[in-house]
């Protein structure tokens, strides 16, 4: 962090400062809720958790030198200056939505059902081109992990990179609160959430939340292919900028993808266009659904003043994260780990880019959650789904699996299927199942625990 201190937390926050020894305008080194993380000079905020209350480690944090603590009860002789509050939580929102704006970086906020996260990797690859990009790290994209995200802001960033997630309505409201984008990307509707959300209809509601602070001069960029997506003519008074593919419906383009070409485990080619020209790209990346990130972050690159020669460079460079896609080849077979999260859409993605890979096609399913009252119907539509992909052996795992299962064995009856109730009964029969020289999907919804696959696998 820079330019913050305690007494200017406590205004933003409105909280009631307690000084000790004249700490109340020194620079906060960093603001942390883990107290393991506290260090000399920071600022630890005090979260009552489900299985642990920060305010119990107030005393360890200031025996480590933290300058203060925001906290909702008086420390019992408090070793050094706090922040008293009725919410540490509200706090925090608080603290980082005046943080952000003492840094004067352009925000690039992105949300949507699916592929919140690789695009927004794509989109940072791509703005490194030119600028010192701040992004999102692992999950950290809710009410908590967004304050945290600012926090954690390379002090020289010039722009930054933002995934927001929500589950509920009104909590993208108080996301883009924070955040106050310049560019808003959605990446799609999906079927995430229903639970909570209700229908797509729902989803569209909560997503669009993102404009309620978008700058007056602000760019919205959207999914031109999506029809949820498709029908926002303007908010705000701005009118959005569309990309997707040629053919697949929707609005009107205006940064498209031609001659895309499948080049197997090694990735994706095509042509990115916009008016008045086009550039070819290499995406590191298998999948339909890369090019559309590609075409998300080529839209930001134009939206921030890149060349089509840094836009392609970015996109190029790209480094995928754990969990997203990311390609492992051990010495014994090739893993497509893609097990931080699942939902119909990018299930679907994940079996059609599986399905051009060589040799033996094994596909390891998990459940999806959060999908509502025809979650058992979406499990079968995905199991339809891949019994045309091709794949030589489907492993299922979970109860809300086994219909992914008989779909895809009723598609495809050649289809050898195997199911288990849990990782641990099939880590037990692992070393039967898959071969040599297999190429291997893991994938379910992160609660499903299938990162454990993906270790013993390696």
């Amino acid at each position: 962090m820079k330019n913050m201190t305690l007494r200017q937390m406590a205004a933003a926050c409105g909280g009631a400062l307690h000084e000790a020894a004249g700490a109340a305008d020194r620079e906060v080194s960093a603001l942390v809720t883990d107290s393991r993380k506290a260090g000399e000079g920071c600022v630890f905020a005090a979260i009552r958790g489900a299985r642990a209350d920060g305010h119990d480690f107030i005393p360890d944090v200031f025996a480590k030198g933290a300058l203060g603590v925001i906290c909702e009860e008086e420390p019992a002789d408090a070793a050094g200056s706090y922040i008293l509050v009725p919410s540490t939580g509200q706090a925090l929102k608080d603290i980082a939505e005046a943080y952000l704006a003492t840094l004067h970086i352009p925000v690039v906020g992105i949300t949507g059902s699916v592929g919140k996260t690789s695009t927004k990797e794509m989109i940072a690859s791509v703005l490194a081109q030119k600028y010192k990009v701040g992004k999102t790290q692992g999950n950290f994209n809710n009410e908590l992990g967004l304050p945290l995200t600012i926090f954690s802001l390379p002090d020289d960033a010039q722009i930054a990179v933002l995934e927001m997630g929500i589950s509920d309505f009104g909590e993208m409201h108080r996301l883009a609160k924070i955040a106050r984008p310049d560019i808003c990307v959605i990446t799609n509707i999906g079927q995430c959430h229903l639970e909570f959300l209700g229908t797509r209809d729902g989803i569209l509601k909560a997503k669009t939340e993102i404009f309620d602070f978008l700058k007056p001069d602000g760019r919205i960029i959207l999914n031109g292919n999506d029809d949820k997506l498709a029908g926002i003519r303007e908010a705000k008074g701005i009118k959005p900028l569309f990309f997707g593919i040629p053919g697949q419906g929707g609005a009107e383009l205006g940064v498209w993808a031609e001659d895309i070409e499948d080049l197997g485990l090694a990735g994706t080619a095509c042509r990115i266009c916009w008016d008045g020209g086009s550039i070819g790209v290499k995406i590191p990346v298998p999948g339909l659904h890369i090019v559309m990130n590609a075409l998300a972050a080529a839209a930001v690159g134009f939206a921030a003043g890149l060349t089509p020669e840094q836009i392609r460079d970015g996109i190029a460079a790209l480094v995928p994260v754990r969990g997203r896609f990311r390609i492992l080849r051990t010495g014994r077979y090739t893993l497509i780990d893609d097990c931080y999260n699942a939902n119909p859409v990018s299930m679907k993605a994940s079996l059609q880019a599986l399905s051009g890979a060589d040799g033996r096609k094994v596909a390891v399913l998990g459940d999806m959650g959060e999908l509502g009252t025809d979650e058992v119907q979406l499990h079968e539509e995905t199991g339809t789904f891949a019994g045309d992909c091709g794949l030589s052996l489907l492993v299922t795992i979970g109860p809300l699996s086994v219909s992914i299962g008989q779909k895809a064995v009723e598609k495809d009856p050649g289809l050898a299927h195997v199911h288990f109730s849990t990782v641990e009964d099939f880590l037990k029969q692992a070393g039967e199942l898959i071969r040599e020289g297999d190429t291997v999907l893991v994938k379910a919804s992160h609660f499903m625990g299938f990162d454990r696959i993906v270790e013993e696998l390696q």
